[in-house]
């Protein structure tokens, strides 16, 4: 009797600890995405990727899609095949505490923008076409080993609100008494109800493989047209919200303002912030455990025109996209290294190599900004919102502020992975596992 009362408190003493290194890891995990867009080498991938994953609890790799005639997950990275699935689970040997999960849609997915012609859409439509895609993840994920999936659900998305200042302002809320709101989908009740459908269905087919399933609400998807938040709760793992882009130079191309503010900010729509999108969030559950606050790595971009003064204060008139980056080679968007470079460059250099000046914001409450004004014959003029390994952090603070899981970082490969900010590698991510160390 006294062997087993010995066995019964051991086994109990097991259990509470165990439950507790859980809590303390939800109450701090980091969610690493990495998005091999622009990888054309397996093993050089590998090698730049690895360093981060002693920070990482998650590691979210992106992006497959859906083959929109048979409905079956397909892998979006043209040219790698399959052979960097099993690279990228294999750095579980490495790192055993380590959970790989393959992220689906992530606007990678090429798709109709128009509802009727979204195959994420016409997926959820019958269960035939649900069946084909669940069979699909089962067989990947046996396959190259995944801990489970990611739904980055490609929604249709809500079209942009205009940013004005002033009259201007004043006059479109006037407008706005008189103007139909667009409609997205004529059947979002429907979608919304048989996402729900598709994600019950999914649990069923994971929960005997033992796999993770999480969920990313990317930016600008109205949760309120897609999303039916309780029963979705109870079927993820976390719910990962991009809390960034709330205004892009490819939506919002003639103005420029903070793109991922923590509180609201004047002159600007008062959704337009993670604040407003975590209270929404925390009003539909009780859950915080799962929820996920997302982080970029990176910044967006204007051009500066004469009209844009030389002040820099947004929000700044602008004439669209940025110059795009050495690394990212997309217009508008810039890695986090593509601009500490800039903004420490030598100030006697001209032209697109002339430095950026900073603003920093002392408040911790709209985030930082740097530009350079159009020069004497009006070119090269740019203004970019991004983050820095100190608003990563602050933001690693509000999330514990608010009892979050943790937070997500969009994405490691456009973090400093080779250290040129002076700061070492991934200073970004270092600096949100860095805030969560002094909360243990």
């Amino acid at each position: 009797m006294r062997n087993k009362m010995i066995y019964f408190n051991f086994h109990l003493f097991v259990i509470i600890f165990a439950n507790l290194q859980i809590f303390q890891v939800q109450a701090a995990n980091i969610f690493c995405y990495y998005d091999t867009q622009r990888i054309t080498d397996v093993n050089a991938a590998i090698n730049y990727l690895e360093p981060a994953l002693q920070f990482c609890n998650f590691l979210i790799y992106g992006y497959a899609g859906i083959d929109g005639e048979t409905y079956q997950v397909k892998s979006l990275d043209y040219g790698l095949n399959y052979d960097i699935y099993q690279a990228i689970t294999s750095l579980k040997l490495k790192h055993n505490r380590l959970k790989v999960l393959l992220s689906i849609g992530g606007d990678r997915d090429q798709t109709e923008d128009l509802a009727e012609d979204n195959k994420y859409l016409k997926l959820l439509e019958n269960l035939s076409s649900r069946n084909a895609f669940i069979n699909s993840i089962q067989s990947v994920i046996r396959t190259y080993g995944f801990d489970g999936l990611d739904m980055a659900w490609q929604f249709p998305k809500n079209p942009p609100k205009h940013e004005h200042s002033g009259f201007r302002k004043y006059l479109d809320k006037l407008m706005n008494l008189f103007r139909r709101s667009p409609v997205i989908d004529e059947n979002s009740a429907f979608h919304k109800e048989q996402f729900v459908s598709l994600l019950t269905e999914l649990r069923q087919s994971l929960n005997p493989m033992g796999a993770i399933m999480t969920m990313t609400v990317l930016p600008h998807v109205s949760a309120e047209l897609f999303l039916d938040v309780k029963p979705i709760v109870n079927h993820v793992d976390f719910i990962i919200l991009a809390t960034f882009d709330y205004l892009t130079p490819y939506r919002d191309p003639t103005i420029a303002h903070y793109t991922a503010p923590i509180y609201a900010v004047s002159e600007h729509d008062p959704s337009h912030n993670i604040n407003y999108d975590v209270q929404y969030w925390l009003n539909h559950t009780t859950a915080t455990s799962k929820l996920v606050l997302g982080v970029p790595a990176y910044g967006r971009s204007w051009t500066m025109i004469k009209k844009s003064g030389i002040t820099g204060h947004p929000p700044i008139t602008a004439g669209g996209p940025g110059r795009a980056g050495h690394r990212t080679l997309t217009a508008g968007l810039l890695s986090w290294p593509e601009i500490c470079v800039k903004i420490h460059q030598n100030k006697e250099l001209e032209g697109d190599a002339a430095r950026f000046r900073k603003v920093s914001d002392p408040t911790k409450r709209f985030g930082t900004y740097a530009y350079r004004s159009v020069d004497e014959n009006n070119e090269y003029g740019i203004w970019v919102s991004y983050e820095e390994p100190k608003t990563a952090a602050n933001k690693a603070e509000y999330a514990h502020a608010r009892n979050l899981s943790g937070v997500a970082l969009f994405d490691l490969s456009m973090d400093d992975v080779t250290g040129e900010c002076g700061d070492g590698t991934y200073s970004i991510l270092k600096s949100i596992h860095n805030a969560f160390k002094k909360f243990k």
